[in-house]
């Protein structure tokens, strides 16, 4: 592709929306170019077995499930490459975005689905017993969940999302320990009552995850040092799990000051994935706080997709 060409769809991102979007965009002769990055997958590509996905009802391992929609993307005609954005100008006509390697992309209609990464503790352990390599933490109860049937698992978290987890775990899980560095929430009056009326859920506050206790040859969690803000003193938990809920981080910078964020960072969008620019769009984990699952992200990419094949059309563009 020459410089000066003028590209109908570009698409930044490789995770399921992205992905998804290249697979419909592809599909419509859009003849997409997808920034897949350097690590391209998203966040699947860290998990293990993905039991939620439509279509696999035994599973399918995350690495797996990415690389056969890379795969199926472009079959469709996608054009896919490893390389990210370093810059995008959505006031210029084309929109102009400059790859990792410094070629300039010009394009009618930019889809923007690059994800959100989770806040983590900065433990050592954190990455020693995360999916692939290992098992035991995570970030996402409705995704792994099922893994701790009738095992004691712990969230740590004050949020409306740590309550929801904890509340979620609760159905299937032996015990769930809340833990929160603080006596105060931020969740919700009505999560969090529902939080407290719940039998299998223990409580501790004013404590702090000091140290993810596992076995080293399994690669698996076995239990959690905690540490009391205000004492100093320390004590053993024995969990199966730690599902970390203190929030994600949505991966938005490069449009910063181009379309219209939220206080947080995520893209706010319509419900055709529309940004307050036209032919710029939004799809997957970086406008979307509330799901985050790679289904709902797909959905999101495909409506991405055929907004933006209705916007060229009627702009005697396609």
């Amino acid at each position: 592709m020459a410089e000066n060409d003028i590209l109908k769809t570009l698409i930044i991102g490789s995770g399921p929306a992205g992905l998804t979007a290249a697979i419909y965009a592809g599909r419509a002769n859009l003849k997409p170019v997808v920034l897949i990055g350097s690590e391209p997958g998203g966040q699947l590509t860290k998990t293990s077995e993905v039991e939620n996905y439509p279509g696999f009802r035994k599973g399918i391992l995350g690495p797996k499930l990415m690389t056969e929609m890379m795969e199926q993307a472009k079959f469709c005609g996608a054009d896919l490459r490893f390389e990210g954005a370093e810059a995008i100008d959505t006031r210029s006509r084309p929109i102009t975005v400059t790859g990792g390697d410094g070629q300039k992309y010009r394009t009618h209609t930019l889809i923007f689905a690059t994800g959100a990464a989770p806040r983590w503790l900065g433990l050592p352990g954190e990455q020693t017993y995360a999916p692939p390599s290992g098992s035991g933490v995570t970030s996402c109860a409705v995704c792994d969940g099922s893994f701790y049937k009738r095992k004691p698992v712990a969230v740590v978290g004050g949020g409306d999302s740590a309550m929801e987890d904890a509340t979620y775990l609760a159905k299937m899980c032996a015990s769930v320990t809340l833990i929160h560095r603080r006596e105060g929430f931020r969740a919700s009056k009505v999560m969090l009552e529902r939080g407290r009326a719940n039998p299998v859920i223990k409580w501790e506050l004013n404590q702090v995850v000091d140290e993810i206790l596992g076995d080293p040859q399994k690669k698996a969690v076995t239990g959690l040092r905690l540490k009391n803000v205000q004492t100093g003193a320390t004590k053993v938990i024995e969990v199966a799990g730690l599902f970390v809920a203190i929030g994600h981080i949505p991966a938005t910078g490069l449009l910063k000051g181009q379309v219209e964020l939220d206080e947080e960072g995520y893209i706010k969008v319509n419900d055709r994935q529309e940004t307050g620019v036209p032919g710029v769009y939004a799809a997957g984990d970086c406008h979307d706080r509330r799901y985050r699952q790679a289904v709902t992200a797909a959905g999101m990419g495909c409506r991405a997709a055929l907004e933006a094949e209705r916007y060229l059309t009627h702009e005697g563009l396609a």
